[in-house]
């Protein structure tokens, strides 16, 4: 088989490949099988009708036209491997020359040409110059007395009181939405913290200075429901107001919310857990600032007709195809995540990140987790929907950045150098578990060990 490749765009190229009639022959064959599994003709058994008779009854045509479209996919794929390349999407197939059309003639090719968006070649700036300046692991006293007071609302009460609501205080409220003379909805008894943002824009600021039994209103975009973006003017009324009281903190709630039994002790093991939880956000914080320096330091074309195939399956998914603004939204949103991906997929290249059955079942597992569905149906369904390979790039992707943040240089505002192997690992880590995991022979590029225990940390990120 013959390939040659042209480049169109920096993100797209065209295919022109020829194949032999000798390469195209277990295909033909495979369509003689296949049609005489179909076919009924007299005097044959369902299975048995020879291709000189499928070629009278059937046509010959109809025969290469099957071993070409049973062929095509085959082929495509070993031109795109030939010539190294790596699609983003599927591609556009045009036949140009087809192989035996007369019955009994073995000679002629197939031609064809497929043109497809590819993932452009980019040059990612060396590791060993890249410098990140991260926060430090210094605990304050207000760190702890912030964790203090968030474990004492777990214990607080709410308490009515009589004075106009204000930031923080819990409502019980009532709710009639109307557009025009026609009420939409209404809620009744619903409590409601103010500053919380998770009801309707403009709640916190009507709430906020209203008694027990006043009513207001405002306008507002409705949030959800068949008349969801619409204006609609909104009566709240507060029933009641509530604000929260907390419990002292002394020794008594320290043995009421701990195993500790002084408030000292308890304030000791928040300062360790503070100091736990910068550290976690000290890995979060080292990759998202690679990413960044990266992606500065990199020119990353994006394959258009990527983007639109995934702005059109979000917005379809929505129902909303005609919302011009919310797909200036997706159409961002995606083009940034494109470009992302872009770069990981060549950076984990770059450092020969593999990944093996385990890691991928341990990824796979979580993510299993997280949707609430059981591990086997979860993993049977993405591998029955073709999956699998996407899942295999985004643990790769995962790694890729594990294995970069120990390549860069890492320091705290003071200079001094942070050490991220608890959740990136170490190079000496992971040729031990390749060792063991091929039994004391390694294979240059295999990236795993301590990594897999370091993919949660880079997808469940922890805010102190």
């Amino acid at each position: 088989m013959k390939s040659a490749v042209e480049t169109l765009e920096p993100t797209k190229v065209k295919l022109t490949v020829e194949v032999t009639y000798d390469e195209l022959k277990p295909s033909i064959e495979h369509a003689y099988e296949h049609i005489a599994q179909d076919v009924t003709v007299p005097g044959f058994r369902k299975g048995k009708v020879p291709p000189r008779i499928i070629d009278q009854r059937i046509g010959r045509v109809a025969v290469i036209e099957h071993a070409v479209n049973d062929g095509l996919s085959g082929f495509y794929a070993e031109a795109v491997r030939e010539n190294d390349l790596r699609p983003l999407g599927q591609p556009e197939v045009e036949v140009t020359k087809v192989p035996g059309l007369v019955a009994g003639e073995d000679e002629g090719e197939l031609h064809f040409t497929a043109e497809v968006e590819v993932r452009p070649t980019i040059t990612v700036p060396e590791l060993s110059e890249v410098a990140l300046s991260i926060d430090g692991l210094d605990v304050s006293d207000e760190d702890v007395e912030g964790r203090l007071d968030a474990l004492r609302e777990r214990f607080g009460t709410l308490v009515g009181v009589d004075r106009p609501a204000a930031e923080g205080d819990f409502v019980v409220l009532d709710l009639v939405a109307k557009i025009g003379d026609e009420e939409i909805d209404s809620v009744s008894g619903v409590s409601y913290q103010i500053g919380a943002g998770n009801m309707l824009e403009g709640l916190d600021e009507a709430l906020t200075g209203l008694s027990g039994g006043e009513t207001t209103t405002f306008e507002t975009a409705l949030a959800g429901g068949d008349r969801a973006g619409e204006q609609a003017q909104v009566a709240v009324t507060a029933q009641q107001v509530k604000e929260r009281q907390l419990p002292e903190a002394d020794d008594d709630f320290a043995q009421l919310a701990s195993e500790f039994d002084t408030l000292a002790e308890l304030k000791d093991d928040l300062r360790e857990q503070a100091g736990r939880i910068k550290a976690q956000n000290q890995a979060v914080q080292a990759r998202d600032l690679l990413l960044e320096k990266l992606l500065e330091g990199t020119e990353i074309p994006v394959p258009r007709g990527v983007v639109e195939a995934e702005i059109h399956r979000h917005l379809e998914s929505e129902g909303r195809l005609g919302d011009d603004e919310h797909r200036a939204e997706v159409d961002e949103q995606a083009t940034v995540a494109l470009r992302n991906q872009i770069l990981l997929d060549t950076l984990a290249e770059q450092l020969e990140v593999k990944v093996s059955q385990p890691e991928l079942i341990d990824y796979l597992v979580n993510a299993s987790r997280q949707y609430g569905v059981d591990p086997n149906t979860f993993i049977t369904t993405l591998d029955q929907q073709g999956q699998i390979p996407q899942m295999v790039a985004e643990v790769a992707r995962s790694k890729a950045i594990a294995v970069a943040l120990r390549r860069v240089a890492v320091t705290d505002p003071s200079g001094a150098d942070v050490d991220l192997s608890e959740f990136i690992g170490t190079d000496e880590e992971d040729a031990a578990a390749e060792a063991e995991a091929t039994g004391g022979e390694t294979s240059q590029g295999v990236v795993s060990g301590s990594d897999a225990a370091a993919i949660p940390v880079f997808v469940d990120e922890q805010q102190a």
